[in-house]
Formats: structure tokens, C-alpha cells, sequence
């Protein structure tokens, strides 16, 4: 360190990598803020100086692929705005396909890109051989082609990066390393180093592979694990273009870069090494793990398959580094739950080079403004729980994950590592009805339920996979009898307090204050107006409200609640997920089976649809919620959960002449895809208004309160829309729609689809997407439109929709 550590700074960017000097250069010139970056050895010395620096930009998950998207831009220019080249080479990058299924996986992924805003070209073999004559194609299916993707060097970008914070002001020292944070409450006010002691508003954590330990200073737990990646880099080759294309061949695990008329050459096998378990030496900077060749051996067979000029090429380097991945192959970004102050950035899963430019500018504005610039649900550190928590569960399901980085995406497809990792009261009677489960957030949930001549397991393909015809079947026993769902998984909190009331007034959008024994539907939203929370809340007392999110949102709807409830008001919030089960009984027969477990009064007149009550049945306190995600009668009941099991029985028992039987989360996707409720994190996110996603009803602007998000939602709601939610179907049932096929009106993109599946009532394929328009829509113009969807690069007729595409007469007077 030659510079005087400050003894204040607002924010302190821990780590010296890509992704902290990203966000220190963000905070600096965007945000013009008081930014000290520290590095406990040099710049790029952990993981940065060692990527092999292949820029991809396409991703599943539009905000991601327009963060990477904003990397490849700013590279582009930074050497203009520092002086410091980025090695910044717009090469293209090849995507190999050896059979039938991956060509379909890239006619998708050609699709996807489309609708974001890129040109991804499907080439034949021959267009490969011709743009790379080294490389044996007589395997090919096809290919794809990204031009605008490339490669830099992480070194240079990194550099480039600290030159332009220290242009916009920032400080940056090496040579300092944080021994630890001191708290007080929830907050971090001081970061504790080797050279003394800095105050500060805000910590950014982006420490790399060390990151999880500088979490834990603050009791924050940040899941990756550190995994051994091998690349080799070859001497000059005859016949390799130096603009030659960057290209993954995936089914033979493989990836190549031209490098100063060499080759880089690695893999991601499905048999990958993990690094610890335990804590990262500090002193592991820019060293390397010794050549394994034997592990390595697999890489290099299948890439002279592919260049067969490599069998005679000189090796240069081989490189076995640690790379930080997470169990679920994104990377993670954001505010931890229970912590006022800290942002991390970490876990960047291979791609950090790819992604550093747009994460550094989200992180930034994130730990500036206190909230996320756009929906980053997918990067998001509160998707992760407790359970990650547990080191070796997060390294088995990291492997997993890394094994899969180039396998074949299959629709549906499950992870196996660390299960049954957590179960519902009833996953043995649930097995014994023959379920297949899925897993979310560690529950095993089951997705489908085999007859007893199929074979209880998911078979993945492309196309129409082998539950198809079963989940039909409960469908329809929903839609005609009566079936019960095991959503024991949901989370569920307890908001109690004399103020709870108004605390759920300020950061709800629909008016929860209803007398008790009423829940309510509502929207949190964010200051831009986008949804943050979609839930239900019920008012048990007038100061008890019990309020139900999806499994997966757990940590991030209750740290959104807890970080809004002002702390002057008598109001606490308590996770009780795990003290009730949840049975959903579902069906025109659902009364008919209830009202036979208890003695309460069911009726539409004593019990009408959004309300709760407490009733009894097999001997215990059930509360039942009346509503219903499928479009039927139906009740919610949360039950003690040593009890679910009992009233299991009882319901199954009662329910045997109604033709009652479990039904799995499939077949609640194509229920609730025909009456057009929205699903948070893909048809509604906090890039989406209510009034943009037809919910504009559950928003009471009518009322006085100054809820989070009320100026954005009034302007929303005074002026055009530019895009609308609407509902999709095709005339050819064959069609299988998934999500982000592009949406074409009289033949122009209009948007895309946010998720996709079947109706088997009506028997059609279901989509729903926003329809975009810059000047403004309305349902008239909407309507005036010819559609179409491009389903795997293919255009399919579609008619649009604006009414749910089932929904029963009266249903909340009738039923």
C-alpha cells in the first residue's frame, strides 16, 4: 500500500477483481460516490487473471442478456475513455450442434435472441468449414452464430476499469486485507484490515472466491464453491485466422479462442473437481493448481476430433485455476437478507469477464439507489436459504450444476444432487400414489403422479415429454371432480404488532386492511412501479396477518417486507413456513369433500370466496383460505403441520367417492395458464406495472395511503401503456411453447413470451407475453392485429387473447 488508508469512506468495495473494479468505476462515474476499493494482494489476482476471457452475451433471462449486452458495449469504448486497451476482439462465436435435439435447443436459442435484440444466424456445415477450414464438421447438424460476441483480456479490462474509477474519483488500495466487520444491529459500520480501521456507509463484496468468507464476517452466507477449470493455450497454428471465431462445441464438452495464432482450448466436463470446502488461503493469489493431464486427457480427445491440427500443435501453458460457480449456475448479485449494508457480487460461474461490465453497473446502482436497476430475480442472493448454509450440499449441487454447463438445456429438467434434502408430512404417501418429484428451495414437490404402468420418472426431450398424457388426466380431474395438491412448500409469515396494519398499508398496493376473516391479493412494488411481491394476506385478527408467498420467493418477499416495516411501528414479522402444511383442495367437488371432514359451514353464504376461517377437521385447527391459482372452487388449508398427514386421510377417505386424488405442480401450471393468473419471476416481475400486466385492479389508488411505489403507479395508470400482458394460443396442438418465443403483430416483433405450456380443457397450446408498442395500446389495436409466434426459428399462426381462456359462469357467486 502506497497510499494512506482513509479512515472513511461511503462505500468499500472489497476485491480487486473484474467485478469490484466494475463496480468501483460505476459507483465513481455514475453515482459520484465517495469509493474506496481494497485488494488484499494486487488487481486480478484471485480468478480475473486467469479466465480465459470469452465474451457471451445470450442468456435465458432478458435483464442478464441485456447486462452482458452492456459489457460488450462498454469494452467496445473504455480504452477511449481510459487510454487502457480491454483486448476487446468482436469475433463472433460458433455454437456446434451434433444432433437433433441441441439443433433444436439453438433454433430456440435463435428465437430467444431474436426477441432480446440480436441476430443469431443457423448456419449448415459447409458455412462452418468455410468461416473455419481447420475444424472437422463431417459430425454436424448445424451450427449457430452470435457475430457481436467475442473476446478480451481480463487483465487489460480490469485495468482499463480501476484507471477510469480513479478518473472519476475513486481511491483504490492494494495490499490491504479485511480482517473483519464491525456491526452494530444489522448494519456494518466499519471494515476492519490489516492497516486500521474504515467507517463506512456501505460494503460491496466482491471478493471473488474469497467472497463467502467476507459474507460470513457480516453472518452473511454467500454459496459458491470454488472448482478446478483446466484450459491449455497452444503454440501459433498454420491456417488459424487471427479473427477466427470463438466457438463452443458443447456436445463434446469443448471450447476454443484464437490467442496470438494459438489456440485456447478447454472444457466443462461433467466430472468436474471441486476446490475446499473450507476457507480460501488468502495467500492463493495468482497461483495455480499443478497440471492434471489425466483429467485433462478427456478435453483434448474430443478437441482433435474437432481440429485435428491440435494433435501436432505445442502446448504453452496449461492453466488449472479456481473458478467460483453456485449451485444453480448464476451468479449472484445484490443485498443479502438481515444485512442493511452490504451488496455482494460474486459466484460468477466462468462468465465473469462476460458479465462484469453490466454487473458492475447494476451492483452499483443497486448499493446506491437501495434498489435493483431492473428485474435480477435470476442473480438475486436472496434466491438462496438457510439450507445454503451447508457447504457440502452447496459443493455437490455445484458440481451437478457445472456438469451441466453444456448439456443440453431439456425443458423441465430437475436437479438430482442433495435429495430428498427437505419433505412435506406426506412425501411417503405421495410416493406411494406414485409421485415424481421436483425439487424448489431443497422441498421435494411432486410434479406429476405415474399409474401404476409407467415407469415413475421423468424422461427429458425437446419435444412432448412422458408425462404429458398423466398430467392431462389430473388436469381434467380438476376441472371436472375434485384433487388435492401438496403446497406444503409455500412460505408463509406472520406480521403481528398493534401498527402491523399500517405497516402492510405502506408497501402493499391493493387495500389489505379489510376486517378480519377477509384475505386479500396484492402487489408490492418497488419505487418504479414494477412488482417486487405478488401474495395473498390474511387477516386472521385485527392484529395478526398470516400472508402466503411461492416457495422460491421466501428469503426475498420476507427481507422486502422486513426492510420496509418503518422502525418506529409495533410490528413484527415471523417465517413460520415449517409450522404448517398446505393441502389445496381444488375442484367443482371441492365443497362436497370438505364439507364432509368438519362441521363448519362451507357454504357460499357463510364462507365466500377471499375469506379465511379457522375450522376443524380430523381434530385439529385448519385455517382455510377460499381462493383458488386453478380457477375452481377450492380452499387453501394450513395445517399444524405434525397434523397434515391426519388431515390427509381424512380428506382422501371423504373425498373416495368424488374420484379425489393428489395432483402435481404440472398440471397446476396448465390449470392456472388457462385462466390466466400470473406467475411471479416470469409473466410479472420488477420490470412489469400491474396496469401493464392486467392486475391494475388489485392496485387501490382510491385510497389516501403512500404505499411504496404509489407515484409510479398513478403515473402508470393516467397515461398509454407500451406494453400489455396478453394471453396466446395456436391452432396446431403439437406446438410446444416454453417462454420467450417472439411475438410477431402483421409481421413485426411485438415482444415475446413470458412463459408457455398446454390447456388440456381447451385443448391448444398457451402463451402469454407483453405485446409492445411505443406509441401506446389499446385492446382496439390489440385486437386489430394478425399474430404469429416464432417457435424454434419457425413462424406458427397464433390468435391473441385478453380474456382468461377458461373461466367458469359466476364462479364466485355459483360456487
Amino acid at each position: 500500500m502506497t497510499k494512506a488508508l482513509p479512515s472513511h469512506a461511503a462505500f468499500v468495495v472489497i476485491g480487486g477483481g473484474i467485478i469490484g473494479c466494475s463496480t468501483a468505476y460505476h459507483l465513481a462515474r455514475d453515482h459520484k460516490a465517495d469509493v474506496l476499493l481494497i485488494e488484499q494482494g494486487k488487481l486480478t489476482g484471485g480468478s480475473t487473471w486467469h479466465a480465459a476471457g470469452l465474451v457471451g452475451q445470450l442468456r435465458s433471462s432478458a435483464s442478464i442478456t441485456q447486462l452482458l449486452k452492456y459489457s460488450v458495449d462498454l469494452y467496445r469504448r473504455l480504452d477511449e475513455e481510459t487510454g487502457l486497451e480491454t483486448g476487446w476482439k468482436m469475433s463472433g462465436c460458433l455454437r456446434l450442434a451434433c444432433n437433433a435435439d441441441r439443433w433444436i435447443e439453438y433454433k430456440r436459442l435463435a428465437t430467444t435472441a431474436k426477441s432480446f435484440g440480436m441476430e443469431m444466424h443457423l448456419l449448415s456445415p459447409a458455412e462452418v468449414k468455410a468461416m473455419w477450414p481447420l475444424m472437422q464438421v463431417d459430425d454436424l447438424v448445424g451450427a449457430s452464430f452470435l457475430p457481436t460476441d467475442g473476446q478480451a483480456s481480463p487483465s487489460d479490462i480490469t485495468q482499463s476499469l480501476a484507471r477510469g474509477a480513479r478518473m472519476h474519483g475513486a481511491t483504490i488500495l492494494e495490499g490491504v486485507r479485511v480482517t473483519g466487520l464491525r456491526m452494530e444491529g444489522n448494519r456494518i459500520v466499519a471494515v476492519a484490515t490489516d492497516a486500521g480501521e474504515i467507517v463506512c456507509d456501505t460494503v460491496v463484496n466482491c471478493a471473488g472466491q474469497w467472497a463467502r468468507q467476507v459474507g460470513a464476517m457480516a453472518g452473511v452466507e454467500v454459496p459458491l464453491q470454488p472448482v478446478k477449470h483446466q484450459y491449455i493455450i497452444t503454440e501459433p497454428i498454420d491456417g488459424l485466422s487471427r479473427d477466427a471465431a470463438t466457438v463452443r462445441d458443447p456436445d463434446r464438452f469443448t471450447y476454443f479462442k484464437e490467442e496470438v495464432g494459438g489456440l485456447v482450448m478447454g472444457g466443462y466436463e461433467t466430472n468436474p473437481i471441486a476446490w475446499t470446502t473450507g476457507d480460501v488461503p488468502n495467500e492463493f493469489q495468482f497461483q495455480l493448481f499443478d497440471d492434471d493431464w489425466d483429467h485433462f486427457g478427456q478435453h483434448l480427445e474430443q478437441a482433435i476430433a474437432r481440429v485435428p491440427a491440435l494433435e501436432s500443435a505445442g502446448v504453452k501453458q496449461m492453466i488449472n485455476g479456481p473458478e467460483s460457480f453456485t449451485p444453480d449456475g448464476n451468479f449472484i448479485l445484490g443485498q443479502p437478507a438481515g444485512i442493511a449494508n452490504m451488496f455482494v457480487g460474486a459466484g460468477f460461474n466462468a462468465f465473469g469477464i462476460a458479465s462484469a461490465g453490466g454487473a458492475g453497473w447494476a451492483l452499483a446502482a443497486w448499493a446506491a439507489e437501495g434498489e435493483a436497476p431492473l428485474d435480477l430475480w435470476v442473480v438475486d442472493i436472496r434466491r438462496f436459504s438457510d439450507l445454503h448454509r451447508d457447504r457440502q450440499w452447496v459443493s455437490d449441487r455445484t458440481l451437478e450444476a457445472y456438469g451441466k454447463h453444456y448439456t443440453i438445456a431439456f425443458p423441465h429438467e430437475e436437479y438430482e444432487s442433495g435429495r430428498p434434502r427437505i419433505v412435506s408430512p406426506l412425501y411417503e404417501r405421495l410416493k406411494r400414489h406414485g409421485a415424481i418429484f421436483g425439487s424448489k428451495l431443497g422441498w421435494e414437490r411432486p410434479n406429476w403422479f405415474a399409474p401404476p404402468d409407467i415407469e415413475p420418472r421423468d424422461e427429458y426431450s425437446m419435444g412432448r415429454q412422458n408425462w404429458f398424457a398423466q398430467v392431462g388426466e389430473e388436469h381434467r380431474l380438476v376441472r371436472e371432480a375434485v384433487g388435492v395438491f401438496d403446497q406444503s412448500s409455500f412460505a408463509k409469515f406472520e406480521l403481528t404488532g398493534h401498527d402491523a396494519a399500517a405497516a402492510l398499508e405502506r408497501i402493499c398496493a391493493n387495500d389489505v386492511t379489510k376486517p378480519a376473516g377477509r384475505l386479500t391479493y396484492t402487489q408490492m412494488l418497488n419505487t418504479r412501479g414494477g412488482i417486487e411481491c405478488d401474495l395473498t394476506v390474511a387477516r386472521l385478527t385485527d392484529d395478526l396477518f398470516y400472508i402466503v408467498t411461492g416457495t422460491g420467493f421466501r428469503v426475498h418477499d420476507s427481507a422486502w417486507i422486513a426492510d420496509h416495516i418503518a422502525s418506529d411501528l409495533d410490528a413484527t414479522l415471523t417465517d413460520v413456513t415449517e409450522d404448517f402444511g398446505t393441502l389445496s383442495l381444488m375442484g367443482p367437488r371441492a365443497r362436497d369433500v370438505l364439507s364432509a371432514v368438519t362441521d363448519a359451514d362451507v357454504s357460499n353464504d357463510v364462507f365466500p370466496f377471499a375469506h379465511v376461517r379457522e375450522i376443524a377437521i380430523a381434530g385439529h385447527v385448519v385455517r382455510a383460505l377460499r381462493v383458488t391459482y386453478v380457477g375452481e372452487l377450492g380452499w387453501e388449508l394450513h395445517i399444524p403441520l405434525a397434523a397434515t398427514g391426519d388431515v390427509f386421510d381424512a380428506l382422501m377417505e371423504a373425498g373416495e367417492p368424488h374420484g379425489l386424488r393428489p395432483v402435481g405442480y404440472r398440471a397446476l401450471e396448465s390449470l392456472r395458464l388457462e385462466k390466466g393468473y400470473r406467475a411471479w419471476g416470469s409473466d410479472i416481475t420488477p420490470n412489469d406495472s400491474p396496469f401493464e400486466a392486467g392486475l391494475g385492479w388489485a392496485v387501490r389508488l382510491s385510497r389516501d395511503t403512500q404505499f411504496v411505489g404509489r407515484a409510479a403507479a398513478e403515473r402508470a395508470a393516467s397515461t398509454p401503456l407500451a406494453k400489455k400482458l396478453a394471453g396466446f394460443t395456436t391452432a396446431d396442438p403439437e406446438i410446444v411453447l416454453l417462454g420467450r418465443e417472439t411475438i410477431l403483430r402483421d409481421g413485426e416483433f411485438a415482444g415475446y413470451l413470458t412463459s408457455g405450456g398446454y390447456g388440456y380443457t381447451i385443448g391448444k397450446p398457451i402463451g402469454y407475453g407483453y405485446v409492445r408498442h411505443a406509441d401506446g395500446i389499446s385492446d382496439e389495436w390489440l385486437n386489430a392485429g394478425s399474430y404469429e409466434l416464432v417457435v424454434a426459428a419457425e413462424r406458427v399462426p397464433a390468435d391473441i387473447h385478453l380474456a382468461p381462456l377458461y373461466d367458469p359462469q359466476s364462479l364466485r357467486v355459483k360456487a
